[in-house]
């Protein structure tokens, strides 16, 4: 079972990859890469290496890929496949698979205004074995839209609201009386520093509230992504801190993205 999914996964990638492929020389032909710009669309493979501690002493590390195809200007879907090993359970594959699907419905920019709204769907596989400690057993789907504005001309800011419904976990070590689903909202306030042509920062600040059973529960979480463009139009490298204040499970990312 865990060699078909992982089967599945690295389909799934190729399949994005060589699609990705086929539309480059259109695509670079037109195009200047400003990747400090969320909402600006661009076909690319990212590669990530990662490393994870949680309150408890686990370790996770691994490898995260994800592929990114823009049909146009204003549309793209996103597939996310993270291969994870777990120190406490000395096991190793499949982590949960994301996809995403994001669309720019309103895009003004030019010298005197900036401005971007841009909904998207967001869903979380249970892919990844709860039993190995590589998965949540549960799916994740959000729902919302970010709205770019810009602060001046070197820092922009992407505020997004949507709507979050996290399934009861599918696995047979948690009680039934114990399962229970949630819905809540996840607000975050994105921002872009743009430092030059080559160096850029994001900084995003994120709050999810989930209702389980009546009962409000607060999650705070953030992303601190430094980028730096190697080569113009073709090659990114980027490091990242991605905390879990609440849960208090820390992330770290190193990584390269390449454009087609």
């Amino acid at each position: 079972m865990k060699s078909l999914k992982l089967t599945l996964a690295i389909t799934l990638m190729s399949v994005f990859a060589i699609q990705a492929q086929e539309n480059e020389e259109v695509q670079t032909q037109t195009q200047e890469v400003d990747a400090s710009n969320p909402t600006n669309f661009y076909t690319q493979v990212n590669t990530l290496f990662e490393y994870t501690s949680r309150k408890d002493g686990t370790n996770l590390y691994g490898f995260r890929g994800n592929v990114i195809y823009t049909f146009d200007p204003n549309n793209l879907v996103l597939a996310e496949v993270p291969v994870l090993y777990n120190d406490a359970t000395n096991k190793f594959g499949l982590s949960d698979i994301r996809l995403r699907y994001f669309t720019v419905v309103s895009r003004v920019m030019t010298a005197e205004k900036f401005s971007v709204i841009a909904p998207f769907v967001d869903v979380t596989l249970p892919t990844g074995s709860f039993e190995d400690g590589l998965g949540t057993s549960s799916f994740v789907i959000s729902a919302g839209s970010v709205y770019g504005f810009a602060i001046s001309q070197k820092v922009l800011m992407f505020p997004g609201l949507s709507v979050v419904h996290v399934t009861k976990p599918g696995t047979d070590l948690i009680p039934d009386e114990l399962k229970a689903s949630s819905t809540g909202f996840a607000a975050q306030a994105n921002v872009s520093i743009r430092f030059n042509d080559k160096w850029f920062l994001f900084v995003n600040p994120i709050l999810t509230m989930l209702n389980t059973d009546g009962d409000w529960n607060e999650q705070w979480t953030g992303e601190f992504n430094l980028n730096h463009m190697i080569v113009q139009n073709k090659l990114k490298a980027n490091i990242g801190y991605y905390p879990n204040l609440t849960a208090e499970i820390h992330t770290l990312r190193l990584g390269a993205t390449f454009f087609l």
